[in-house]
């Protein structure tokens, strides 16, 4: 009779701790999905906010290629956002001197075949970080959506945050955001993505500055081609209002 008792007692007390276990596992669930959100909107509403300060500015952009760590090509460029919110460039170098390279007929022309394949590959490379920064609003509510936002490790700072997001642009791709919550603005993004074939890595690392008015900009980039060894890094400097 006692052994029953006692089996009676231990099934009681696990369909409680079991019950108790349901209870609390779905609303700490919903407690970090609301979390996620909130930070989610800060984000968006912060990247709103900034792309229209920065139609009011005008700034020089140098965009530096490389190729395999030696300098190939600089430019300059002054930049202005159009009524599509989309960068406007106007050269600021003076035009290039036509060089003739050395060598026999054959020698020359496949050194401008290859000078020529690198200048559309790197052009590539900077359309491609140009469709992720800035982050848009749409892209980052659709990643949250369908679960691809998760909150990242704390950096030590209570008022920094991180959150990492898969298949925001590409499938498979990879972004961890830096977000300052004090400042309502982000600090920077690593993003690990591709070009068209998976197989060619595309690395970006993104840091952000603030204007004295508060306006939180890129104020640089580096795009990584791992498969060509090909790097393009970007500078802004000289904000000026229009």
């Amino acid at each position: 009779m006692e052994d029953l008792v006692l089996r009676f007692i231990r099934k009681t007390l696990l369909l409680i701790l079991v019950t108790a276990v349901s209870a609390i596992v779905p609303m700490d669930a919903a407690a970090q999905n609301q979390e996620l959100q909130q930070r989610v909107e800060e984000i968006k509403q912060a990247a709103a906010k900034n792309k229209q300060s920065l139609a009011q500015y005008t700034w020089v952009e140098q965009v530096t290629i490389s190729l395999k760590g030696e300098q190939k090509k600089q430019e300059h460029f002054q930049i202005r956002l159009g009524p599509d919110g989309k960068p406007q460039k106007t050269s600021l170098d003076p035009p290039e001197e036509a060089s003739e390279p050395s060598g026999g007929r054959l020698k020359r022309h496949i050194v401008e075949k290859k000078k020529e394949e690198y200048k559309e590959y790197a052009d590539e490379m900077k359309e491609l970080a140009q469709q992720y920064v800035p982050l848009t609003q749409e892209l980052l509510q659709k990643a949250f959506e369908q679960g691809n936002i998760t909150l990242g490790t704390e950096s030590g700072d209570p008022n920094e945050i991180q959150l990492v997001i898969h298949s925001y642009l590409k499938p498979n791709d990879a972004l961890t955001l830096t977000f300052d919550r004090s400042q309502k603005s982000m600090t920077g993004i690593k993003i690990s993505s591709y070009m068209d074939d998976p197989q060619d890595a595309m690395n970006l690392t993104v840091q952000f500055s603030r204007l004295p008015d508060g306006t939180n900009h890129v104020s640089g980039m580096v795009v990584d081609g791992v498969k060509k060894q090909l790097s393009v890094a970007t500078q802004n400097s000289n904000y000026q209002h229009i």
